[in-house]
């Protein structure tokens, strides 16, 4: 990136005119002549010659003019100059739990558990093993071409949260507004061009009927699907490998088939247990951090917390987890367990009854009157369970990984309190603690402030140095989406916009963490207090760090000011 500081001293050439000029415009102590020469050049270069800038150094320039035009640039060079001293050096742990809405442990008497990816966490193998088993169904099960098996899994290709238009086979980010983020925008594994993009939508918005439903899926109408389950990494990545492969070779084929038999393969590979005899068959390659969750479990259990598990997995796949992770008694820490649970309908389907599972997996026909520790639950649904429990309202907490799936209709329609397990936070908060994150990221908020300020000057010169920051803001901002993935950017942020996933999660989640572990480094009567952020129409309440360079825009008021 070429910088704004150009070196044309050779254009001025006699330095006490220099001098003369920086005096009289009172250049800040440690702005480098330079500096000045080139601000005066990018402003006047298209108008002046060397002749003519002695002139204005004399007595015809008119001096607030001068002033005014040096201002607008240096304000560039101070805040760039200075600012690295002022950004703070205090990195966020990823080991914290972050709060969206205020909520006190000492409040909560019963915790629930999700299963996979909240106490059961995955290695990289696991997304492998379903990415080949379901590419494989597809050239068995439908006929699909046998070179698919060239494709093997991307680990760093896809991002969750994304979203993937059925119809049009692209896959894309989308903010909270419903705006599409250009640059991550791709029909198989190859980016589409922006306007490409803006031509098939028409823009970059997103019309609400055509985006996904409540919980993500493309039906009734809408032709978005939302990936929001940690699980639906391979499924992205195999849904643009196969597009890729028919593009690749000129085939003509139909999108929404496509997804369906993607969709329907990688089902196959939970409903009909391969995944889970493949996990069990070699449980510690693909099952890690066991011993945290076993902490946590243990913790809560010896404060006396009442603790119950809904999970959508199948027991024995459960059992064999949970025997690893904590033991053959990991029953004797819960007073409910229920299985094949099938959320989300679990949460509003009143009509199916608990059913018991023995040991080996028979499902009695008793009907259930109470749920009792130690015993195995299939199905059911969440009314049935809140009347035999009586465990509603905020004095329950309950954690998942997906968004709709585990949190949605339990903050909005039960009142229970709701804790996110994100996984991506780790990767994502080491990012943003490095010093390269952190420059960029400080740089382009006092560059977007300086623009945001210099703009109200409207005369041709000063528009011309705010477009060329303009364009120096747009050559940076790719670079905030790289450092997290170079396909799709961050989980949680566009380019400066949240995700639409940073939305739900706001609003379905109280609290976020990286894991169940981070529960350890809290007291059971710790509150989480959400940061008070500013509202756009507010001013901030708490001292902050101020930018240098920014102020000059109100000197720069004053000095238009004194010119009338």
């Amino acid at each position: 990136m070429t910088p704004l500081s150009l070196l044309l001293s050779s254009l001025l050439k006699h330095r006490e005119c220099l001098q003369k000029a920086a005096a009289f415009c009172q250049v800040p102590p440690g702005l480098h002549h330079r500096s000045f020469s080139s601000c005066l050049w990018k402003q006047k270069s298209d108008a002046a010659q060397h002749g003519d800038v002695q002139q204005r150094c004399g007595h015809e320039i008119d001096p607030l003019a001068l002033r005014y035009d040096f201002l607008v640039i240096a304000s560039y060079n101070i805040t760039k100059t200075n600012l690295i001293p002022l950004i703070p050096t205090n990195s966020v742990d990823p080991n914290t739990i972050f709060a969206n809405n205020e909520m006190s442990l000492r409040d909560i008497e019963i915790y629930g558990f999700d299963y996979d990816y909240t106490l059961a966490f995955y290695s990289s193998h696991l997304h492998t093993l379903i990415f080949n088993i379901a590419r494989d169904i597809l050239i068995t099960n439908h006929r699909y071409p046998e070179d698919l098996r060239k494709y093997e899994y991307i680990p760093d290709f896809a991002v969750r949260g994304l979203h993937y238009d059925v119809q049009k086979a692209l896959l894309m980010k989308i903010d909270a507004f419903h705006y599409i983020q250009l640059g991550t925008v791709y029909r198989g594994l190859h980016p589409v061009r922006d306007e490409e993009v803006i031509a098939m939508y028409e823009g970059c918005h997103v019309p609400l009927e055509i985006m996904s439903d409540f919980y993500g899926k493309s039906s009734h109408g809408h032709t978005m699907k939302q990936f929001m389950d940690i699980f639906s990494l391979p499924e992205m990545t195999l849904l643009s490998c196969v597009n890729d492969f028919f593009m690749r070779h000129n085939i003509d084929y139909e999108p929404v088939h496509l997804y369906k038999d993607v969709k329907e393969a990688i089902r196959d590979v939970h409903v009909k247990g391969i995944m889970y005899r493949a996990v069990e068959a070699d449980i510690g390659k693909y099952i890690c951090y066991g011993e945290q969750s076993h902490a946590v479990l243990k913790k809560l259990s010896e404060h006396g917390k009442k603790m119950f598990l809904i999970t959508n997995s199948p027991f024995d796949f459960v059992d064999r987890g949970m025997s690893y992770i904590v033991g053959k008694d990991w029953r004797d820490l819960f007073d409910v367990v229920i299985v094949q649970a099938d959320k989300p309908s679990f949460f509003n389907d009143r009509r199916r009854p608990f059913r018991r599972v023995t040991d080996k997996g028979t499902l009695l026909w008793d009907r259930i009157h109470r749920l009792e520790k130690g015993q195995i639950y299939k199905q059911g649904n969440l009314y049935e369970f809140l009347r035999l429990t009586g465990w509603r309202g905020s004095k329950v907490l309950y954690f998942g990984d997906h968004i709709y799936s585990d949190l949605a209709d339990l903050t909005l329609k039960h009142g229970w309190r709701t804790g996110a397990i994100i996984p991506e936070l780790r990767k994502e908060i080491k990012i943003i603690n490095t010093k390269q994150y952190v420059h960029m990221m400080a740089w382009l908020q006092a560059l977007t402030g300086l623009i945001e300020q210099m703009q109200v000057h409207r005369d041709p010169a000063s528009q011309a140095v705010v477009e060329e920051w303009i364009r120096e803001r747009d050559a940076m901002r790719p670079q905030t989406k790289d450092i997290f993935n170079s396909q799709f950017g961050s989980l949680f942020r566009t380019y400066h916009n949240p995700t639409y996933f940073s939305r739900r999660l706001s609003r379905f989640a109280d609290i976020y963490m990286s894991s169940i572990s981070c529960l350890l480094n809290y007291n059971l009567q710790h509150t989480f207090f959400p940061r008070r952020t500013p509202l756009q129409h507010e001013s901030p309440f708490w001292p902050e760090h101020t930018l240098a360079g920014l102020n000059v825009s109100s000197q720069l008021h004053g000095n238009k000011a004194e010119s009338k």
